[in-house]
């Protein structure tokens, strides 16, 4: 029987958990023409809220196009150029016939380099020869406000894992003319989203930089306890397979509600029950849950300096006063300044997070695992 469970995926239809709010604001800031910061962790739900909300939004409103585009494997300015045009196009143009004609009346400066698959509009290869005048980017850039303002249309530009974009070499002028130009568009809007949050903060946060206020920042919460125990307890059920109210709080409670965990245990618990779920089933999906992420859980520790790992140790055991004499040399942590700097440190890998002046993990799982061989 197939496992009513789904993780590593977007998660769609049957698999997509509520978050009522969320989308209400994604569909309502974004169709008024506010843009959107989204962040959260990796692996909380963003890309799946964005595209549940969209695919609403379009639904509901005819003149609204969406278009996606992932910065995480753009490589460099000239490629986010060509990207951003061709799924602007896509989004935007119903066959051939019209991208070429969109092509033809709004990227005259850029001399675009348009291939298509043999079926029509099943895909096509956009490439640019972009000039370094400003210009050209300008065109590009401009080209979804030009093609709303024609057809009488408002776009949604969803920009993923956003703060990629910042590890290009030429990023300082790419961001100055995205924002210079974004600015002045009515019928536009942009929903940039990313899970590296000490990057986003940096790019969206500091008032010396051009996305400064940019749009609204909105940190995605975690989805509510009580909307993953229905969650849990229905699909069981609709596989003929049974679990407590127990084993469901047990799930959501081990991986804190983390969505990408609470799905990838509950598959796990799912896996090893036969009929009703028991300890030994739980323990068994536990324990596998943590031997096939424990590679990445190690090439973590190994990167990890002696201080660092104890600095984990400290905060995995509950210790409050991290800079006090006692708890300095209970695990030889070095100096004040030093925790300071590898605080900051696995703040910034995104491994520890500072919420409410403590200290806790990001990531559920590795706690547990962490505890057990540290």
């Amino acid at each position: 029987m197939k496992n009513p469970f789904q993780y590593g995926k977007i998660a769609e239809k049957e698999h997509f958990i509520d978050r009522d709010k969320d989308r209400s604001f994604l569909k309502s800031a974004l169709f008024s023409g506010t843009n959107v910061i989204l962040v959260s962790p990796r692996r909380w739900g963003k890309s799946s809220l964005v595209k549940q909300a969209m695919a609403e939004l379009e639904a509901q409103e005819s003149n609204v196009r969406v278009c996606f585009i992932d910065a995480y494997t753009i490589t460099s300015s000239a490629e986010f150029y060509s990207v951003f045009a061709r799924e602007v196009l896509r989004a935007t143009s119903s066959h051939v016939e019209s991208v070429l004609q969109t092509i033809g009346k709004f990227l005259k400066s850029v001399a675009p380099k348009v291939s298509f698959s043999p079926e029509p509009m099943s895909d096509f290869s956009l490439s640019f020869s972009i000039a370094d005048n400003g210009q050209d980017e300008t065109e590009v850039l401009q080209l979804p406000e030009r093609i709303a303002q024609d057809k009488g249309l408002q776009i949604i530009v969803c920009i993923d894992e956003f703060q990629s974009l910042s590890k290009l070499s030429d990023y300082s002028r790419l961001e100055s003319r995205m924002r210079s130009v974004w600015q002045h568009q009515q019928s536009v809007s942009y929903c940039l989203y990313g899970s590296q949050r000490h990057m986003m903060a940096q790019i969206f946060d500091s008032s010396e930089k051009p996305f400064y206020r940019f749009g609204q920042i909105y940190h995605l919460p975690k989805i509510d306890h009580q909307d993953w125990m229905r969650y849990i307890t229905d699909r069981f059920a609709l596989t003929g397979k049974t679990i407590s109210t127990h084993f469901a709080d047990k799930i959501i409670t081990t991986v804190e509600c983390h969505s990408w965990y609470v799905q990838q245990l509950a598959a796990a618990v799912w896996n090893f029950t036969d009929e009703q779920v028991t300890d030994d089933a739980f323990q068994q999906a536990l324990e596998w849950c943590m031997d096939v992420n424990s590679e990445a859980y190690m090439r973590l520790c190994d990167n990890l300096s002696e201080q660092q790992i104890e600095l984990l140790r400290a905060v995995a055991r509950g210790e409050q006063q991290l800079s006090s004499t006692q708890v300095l040399r209970r695990y030889r942590m070095g100096t004040s300044a030093s925790v300071t700097k590898n605080k900051r440190v696995l703040i910034n890998m995104d491994v520890l997070a500072l919420g409410n002046r403590q200290l806790t993990f990001l990531d559920p799982i590795f706690k547990i695992w962490f505890t057990s061989h540290f």
